[in-house]
C-alpha cells in the first residue's frame, strides 16, 4: 500500500506515473533505508522539507545499485503527484539549488513541452556548482545549467530515460513558441560596437598622424610648410617676373653639409690641440718651480753650515782647547 500511485493522480504520457522510472530501479528504490524511514507518509508539503535537506545530485551507485536520497524524492513526487504550483516554487526558488534540481527533473518527466521548454531555458542562466555522484559512488563537480542543458538534450540523466519532447525549432515554426533570445547577443552587440569604434580611432589616428621622415629631413620640419615646387617645374604666375623666381634661395647640397662637417672636426681637433700645448707649458713651468725651492734650500743649509765655521774661528783659543778637553771627557762644550 505504501508503494502505491494515489487514487487521484493523473496518468502521465498514458501510463502510470511511477512506471516513467524502470522497474528494477524502483525494486531498489523500494527496497532502500532511506525510502522506507524518510519517504514513509510524505505529503506534498513535507516533501518540500526533505527537498531542502538534499546536497547532492545522483542516480544508482555501488555494486549493489543503491538509489540516491535525490532519486527517491523524485520516485516519490511522482508517487503523490504534487500540484504544478509546487513544482514551479521548487523551481523557481533561489536558495536551495538542489531543490531547484529535483523540481527541474520532475518538470521534464512529467511536463509538456512548451512546459519545458519555458520554464527550464530560464535556468541555462544559473551557474551555481552543484555536486553530482557517479556510479562509483564518488562525487563530480558540475554546473546547474549543465545539468539543465542535459535535461533538454540528452536522452537519459541519473540513470532514468527521459520521455522525447518536440524539437524547439518545430515549437517556433507553428508559432507555438516564440525564438529564443540568447544572453549572448548583448555582449556581441557591445563587443561589435567596441570594434567599430576602435577601427575609426585608428582610422582617425592614421589621417592625424605625420608623415614618417626620411633620413634627410629631421622631426623639427614636419611642422613646417611643404616647399614651393622649384622655379624649373612651377607654371608661371602673371603676379611675378621671372627676376624674382630666379633670386630663390636654394637647398643647401649634400656636399655641402659634408664639408661643413669636416670644418667642424678641424677645429675640434685644433681645439684639443692647443689645451694639450697649454697642459704641457704648465707641467714644465711646475717643475722649473720644484727646481728653483731645491736649490734655494740647498743654497741655505750651506750658508748656515758656513757662518757656524765662521763663529768657531773667531772663539778664543784658551775657550778651544777648553771645549777639545770637555770633548775628550764627554762634556758639554763652553759656549763664548
Amino acid at each position: 500500500m505504501a508503494n502505491r500511485t494515489v487514487k487521484d493522480a493523473q496518468s502521465i504520457k498514458g501510463t502510470n506515473p511511477q512506471y516513467l522510472i524502470e522497474k528494477i530501479t524502483r525494486t531498489r528504490i523500494y527496497e532502500s533505508k532511506y525510502w522506507k524511514e524518510q519517504c514513509f507518509a510524505l505529503t506534498a508539503e513535507l516533501v518540500v522539507d526533505r527537498a531542502m535537506e538534499l546536497r547532492y545530485v545522483g542516480g544508482v551507485y555501488g555494486g549493489n545499485v543503491k538509489p540516491t536520497p535525490f532519486l527517491c524524492l523524485l520516485l516519490k513526487m511522482l508517487q503523490i503527484q504534487p500540484e504544478k504550483d509546487i513544482v514551479i516554487y521548487f523551481i523557481t526558488q533561489q536558495d536551495y539549488k538542489y531543490t531547484r534540481a529535483l523540481g527541474a527533473i520532475y518538470l521534464r518527466l512529467t511536463g509538456s513541452s512548451m512546459d519545458c521548454y519555458k520554464y527550464l531555458e530560464p535556468l541555462l542562466l544559473d551557474y551555481r556548482k552543484i555536486r553530482v555522484m557517479d556510479k562509483d559512488g564518488a562525487f563530480q563537480l558540475s554546473h546547474m545549467d549543465e545539468f539543465i542543458d542535459g535535461l533538454l538534450h540528452e536522452e537519459r540523466m541519473c540513470d532514468i530515460i527521459l520521455p522525447r519532447i518536440q524539437k524547439r525549432q518545430v515549437l517556433e515554426e507553428t508559432n507555438q513558441l516564440e525564438p529564443r533570445v540568447s544572453a549572448l547577443d548583448d555582449d556581441l552587440e557591445e563587443m561589435e560596437t567596441s570594434d567599430e569604434d576602435e577601427d575609426f580611432d585608428k582610422k582617425v589616428i592614421e589621417d592625424v598622424k605625420p608623415p614618417s621622415p626620411d633620413r634627410r629631413t629631421s622631426h623639427r620640419d614636419w611642422d613646417k610648410p611643404k616647399r614651393s615646387p622649384s622655379p624649373r617645374y612651377r607654371r608661371p604666375s602673371p603676379h611675378r617676373s621671372r627676376d624674382i623666381r630666379d633670386h630663390h634661395r636654394e637647398v643647401p647640397s649634400h656636399d655641402h653639409h659634408r664639408d661643413r662637417r669636416r670644418s667642424r672636426s678641424r677645429e675640434r681637433h685644433r681645439h684639443r690641440e692647443s689645451q694639450r700645448e697649454r697642459e704641457r707649458e704648465k707641467r714644465r713651468s711646475h717643475k722649473y718651480d720644484e727646481n728653483d725651492d731645491r736649490h734655494h734650500h740647498h743654497h741655505h743649509h750651506k750658508s748656515k753650515k758656513a757662518k757656524r765655521e765662521k763663529d768657531s774661528s773667531r772663539e778664543d783659543p784658551e775657550i778651544r782647547l777648553a771645549n777639545e778637553q770637555r770633548a775628550r771627557l764627554g762634556l758639554a762644550p763652553l759656549r763664548p
